[in-house]
């Protein structure tokens, strides 16, 4: 039997890794997309092939250009023929404070986090058509409804990220695909490192948190994975926050 295949951008590093090692762990296929370190993508797919038996593809790729967007996509049909599960998870942007955002800031930002997802569920989309279901996940993050320090830049492409999920659940449902939208609190990756106060996020999540830990990358991985099975076909449109109760307090 084919497995069924499942895309993740950012896949080799971070949340995406441990979201691809949940699928890996499922009996999925693997496309994982990265745009720098090579070395890391290719331990990753040695790690989940030898651990799981499954077969990774790997494809450099900037999701912030249509037309790599559209070479990625080619791959995928060109080596697995079929698409059943897209999870737009890259991401990247610049933290400044709001009166040092430049053009160029905001242009990238907006680039690789909204648009991305908007020309690559597009393409996702039409490989899914093809045999009328699949399932789409964006990770977002608390900056698209709360206003955090030197975020303003990724947290309106975050906002954009579950509008986009919104409007894509439903002119997508009649396809037969499922969309929906990951919020994580604070989780301690690579990503965090850019921030200038990560330690003291880390601190303040892990000690107020009412689920008295910090959120983990499996955390995540689980949530995005169950949007993704039947038991969650009924749930479109919707950001999960996945958070540990973070949010919920003042």
């Amino acid at each position: 039997m084919t497995r069924k295949v499942a895309l993740i951008t950012g896949g080799t590093r971070g949340i995406g890794k441990a979201i691809a090692s949940k699928f890996a762990s499922e009996e999925y296929d693997l496309v994982l997309n990265f745009m720098r370190k090579k070395k890391d993508a290719e331990e990753t797919k040695q790690e989940f092939e030898s651990q799981y038996g499954i077969k990774v593809h790997l494809v450099k790729a900037n999701v912030g250009d249509l037309d790599q967007i559209k070479a990625l996509f080619a791959e995928v049909k060109e080596t697995f023929g079929r698409l059943d599960v897209f999870i737009n998870n890259a991401a990247s942007g610049v933290l400044r404070p709001l009166l040092e955002i430049e053009e160029s800031h905001w242009d990238w930002t907006q680039d690789i986090n909204a648009k991305a997802y908007l020309f690559a569920s597009q393409q996702a989309a039409m490989l899914m058509a093809e045999k009328g279901s699949g399932a789409i996940v964006a990770l977002s993050s608390l900056g698209s409804i709360r206003a955090l320090p030197n975020y303003v830049a990724v947290g309106v492409s975050k906002a954009s990220v579950e509008a986009i999920t919104r409007y894509l659940a439903v002119e997508l449902a009649p396809k037969g695909i499922v969309v929906n939208a990951v919020s994580g609190g604070a989780v301690d990756t690579d990503a965090l490192k850019h921030f200038p106060n990560r330690e003291e996020l880390l601190n303040e999540a892990k000690k107020k948190n009412p689920a008295g830990r910090i959120v983990e990358p499996a955390d995540i991985a689980e949530t995005v994975y169950f949007l993704c099975t039947p038991a969650a076909s009924m749930i479109r449109g919707q950001t999960i926050i996945v958070d540990g109760g973070l949010s919920l307090l003042a």
